[in-house]
């Protein structure tokens, strides 16, 4: 074998080795997970039970997240992940390469992820904006929440559970289990009525579940923090002397129309338990999910001898406080000018 011949086959092996040591650096180090140009946010993978390998790849190329799809179809066959799928949530950072991604996606080791609601009316809301949060589906949280015996195992009926879900922020796994889900929510109820509010809800004549749908009134009535204490008292005053509440948001929770941004006679004509312009007490349930903060200022609420009050004609969004029914009609009369003014008459 001549020397030539000996030094020419050492460059070829030395060429083919360089050839394919970047290759196998470009498979697993060259950014091809969520690496379109001006990726700056992570790509959040969902894998559902039972996914397949092949169920992955497609969810990668729907949401355009996957560059190369045969580098990673190669590399997930070299480590056996296309044999090791696992359910979960996986954030995948902008230009991750291929090992790193598998590694991850390999370990079933998910991301937590932060759930935020508040603003919401309804049970079917609430339902509709937690249950498209989770693996699980809206329709499993639905049958659950209309269940009396699941309700009634963390002390609620099927209209006042909504009370145990306190507007915040939370962290879950994707992946939780619908009777897990519930568990942790009723722990967070738990943990925000410490004894102290339980005790300032009784000093008050409220149960919790009550101190929750007054403070739904309140909220719909005021999103003026330094303000709602104060409706608060009016509130807790008329409940003393047995006056009924006729708190117009009820009026607009009864009639599911929450576009209504008048009041008038023929809304109070309804025959509904919400109707607290008919039927005195509260309602049967909230009209919305308080915040933490509005429940504190029922439980907290400014002590006073007024019985009324009224949307201030400025439309600052705080009113104007009375003792008597002649003074309240005068301040109404001067709203309800306001209101025609500007040619807001429903």
């Amino acid at each position: 074998m001549s020397r030539n011949f000996k030094i020419g086959a050492f460059l070829t092996i030395c060429i083919l080795a360089t050839t394919f040591s970047f290759y196998f650096w470009q498979v697993f180090k060259t950014p091809n997970l969520n690496a379109k140009e001006g990726a700056n946010e992570p790509f959040a993978l969902l894998i559902h039970k039972g996914s397949t390998f092949d169920s992955v790849v497609d969810s990668l190329k729907k949401h355009d997240a996957l560059e190369d799809e045969v580098s990673f179809r190669f590399l997930s066959r070299l480590m056996k992940y296309n044999q090791r799928v696992k359910e979960g949530r996986y954030e995948i950072p902008p230009n991750t390469g291929n090992y790193n991604a598998i590694v991850k996606l390999r370990s079933g080791n998910q991301d937590p992820m932060t759930v935020t609601f508040n603003n919401i009316r309804l049970k079917s809301d609430l339902v509709q904006r937690l249950g498209s949060k989770f693996e699980f589906s809206t329709d499993t949280l639905a049958r659950l929440l209309n269940d009396p015996a699941v309700c009634a195992r963390f002390g609620f009926d099927t209209t006042t559970i909504v009370c145990m879900f306190l507007p915040n922020t939370y962290e879950f796994f994707w992946t939780i289990k619908p009777d897990a889900f519930l568990e942790r929510m009723g722990k967070e109820y738990k943990k925000f009525w410490t004894p102290e509010r339980q005790a300032k809800a009784k000093a008050l004549g409220l149960t919790q579940t009550q101190a929750q749908v007054l403070a739904s009134i309140v909220a719909a009535e005021t999103n003026k923090r330094d303000e709602q204490p104060r409706v608060a008292g009016v509130y807790l005053n008329r409940l003393k002397r047995g006056i009924r509440l006729e708190a117009d948001p009820t009026l607009v929770f009864a009639h599911r129309d929450f576009t209504i941004r008048r009041v008038l006679n023929v809304h109070k004509a309804i025959d509904s338990p919400y109707n607290t312009y008919r039927f005195a007490g509260l309602p049967p349930g909230p009209i919305n999910l308080p915040s933490p903060a509005t429940i504190d200022a029922v439980l907290n609420p400014e002590e006073h001898d007024y019985l009324y009050f009224v949307a201030k004609a400025d439309f600052s969004g705080y009113h104007t406080f009375s003792k008597t029914l002649t003074e309240h009609m005068a301040n109404a009369r001067i709203y309800q000018q306001a209101l025609t003014q500007r040619n807001i008459m429903r």
